[in-house]
C-alpha cells in the first residue's frame, strides 16, 4: 500500500490542532506540522499526539506549505489547515484511494464551513471545493498573497472524493470583519500586481452582485440569519477590495 503524509502549517493553534490530528490518524503514515514559532502549546500537543514538529519562519502561506512538503517522507500528501478536519465519510474515501494505490494525481474534496457555531450548507461557501491531496511530484503551491492554491502539472488526472473536509471559520462577527479588512488589502495588491485595473463604478456594482449571487442564486437564504450575514460580509469584502484597488491605481497616477 502506498504511504500517505499529512502536512499542516500552524501558528498558535492549540485549540484546533488535536482535532485535526485525530481525524487523520487512521489514514496517515506520518503527520508533519511546520510551525512559525507559536507561543502557545501547539508544539507540545503535536508531539504528544505522535506528530513530527518542525519550526520555520513564516514567509507566506504558499511558501510555507511548499517547504512543509519537503519534510515529507512520502510523495502522496494531504494538506490540511489546523482548523480543518475530516468527516468520517471523507476519511473512508481517502482510505479507499490509498488502498488502490492512489490512481489519480490529485484529489478534490468539498469543504463544509462552520460559522459562529452553524454549519453552512448553501451560498458561496458550499460546496467550496478544494484540491488538497496530491502527488507532490505533480503539484506545488502558488505564492499568491492570499487564497493560495495547489497548481497541478498540465495533464494531471484529478478525482473528486465523497465526504466533507470540515472547517471552523469564525466564532464571532468581529473576527469576520477584521479578516475582511486585512484580506482586502492583500487581495487588492495581488490584483494590482497582476495588471488588473477597474473603474470606480465597480466598487458599487461588484458588491451588489456578490451579495445577490451568494444569497439568492446560490440559496444562501436557506442558511437563515447566518446565510444573510455571510452574504453581506462577502459584499463587504468585495467593496473593500475594489475600493482599495482603485485607490492603488490613483496613487500610482499621482
Amino acid at each position: 500500500m502506498i504511504s500517505l503524509s499529512v502536512v499542516v502549517i500552524t501558528f498558535n493553534e492549540e485549540k484546533n490542532i488535536m482535532r485535526c490530528i485525530e481525524s487523520v490518524k487512521s489514514i496517515a503514515d506520518e503527520i508533519i506540522v511546520v510551525d512559525s514559532f507559536s507561543t502557545d502549546r501547539t508544539g507540545e500537543i503535536v508531539k504528544d499526539a505522535g506528530g513530527l514538529f518542525y519550526l520555520r519562519a513564516f514567509q507566506g502561506y504558499g511558501d510555507q506549505k511548499n517547504a512543509a512538503a519537503e519534510y515529507s517522507s512520502h510523495d502522496h500528501i494531504l494538506f490540511l489547515d489546523a482548523d480543518e478536519f475530516l468527516s468520517a465519510e471523507l476519511s473512508a474515501a481517502i482510505a479507499e484511494q490509498k488502498a488502490n494505490g492512489f490512481p489519480f494525481d490529485g484529489y478534490t474534496m468539498n469543504r463544509l464551513n462552520n460559522y459562529c457555531g452553524k454549519w453552512i450548507r448553501h451560498g458561496s461557501w458550499y460546496p467550496d471545493k478544494k484540491l488538497r491531496l496530491t502527488n507532490r511530484k505533480k503539484a506545488a503551491w502558488n505564492l499568491d498573497l492570499v487564497h493560495e492554491s495547489l497548481q497541478m502539472q498540465e495533464g494531471s488526472r484529478i478525482h473528486h472524493l465523497h465526504g466533507d473536509m470540515l472547517h471552523y471559520t469564525y466564532s464571532n462577527f468581529d473576527e469576520h470583519v477584521e479578516k475582511n479588512i486585512r484580506y482586502s488589502w492583500l487581495s487588492a495588491q495581488l490584483l494590482y500586481n497582476r495588471g488588473k485595473r477597474v473603474k470606480a463604478f465597480k466598487a458599487f456594482i461588484n458588491p451588489f452582485w456578490a451579495f445577490f449571487t451568494s444569497y439568492f442564486l446560490r440559496a444562501g437564504f436557506l442558511d437563515g440569519f447566518y446565510g444573510f450575514v455571510i452574504a453581506v460580509n462577502i459584499a463587504h469584502l468585495t467593496f473593500l477590495k475594489y475600493t482599495k484597488l482603485y485607490q492603488l491605481q490613483q496613487e500610482q497616477k499621482s
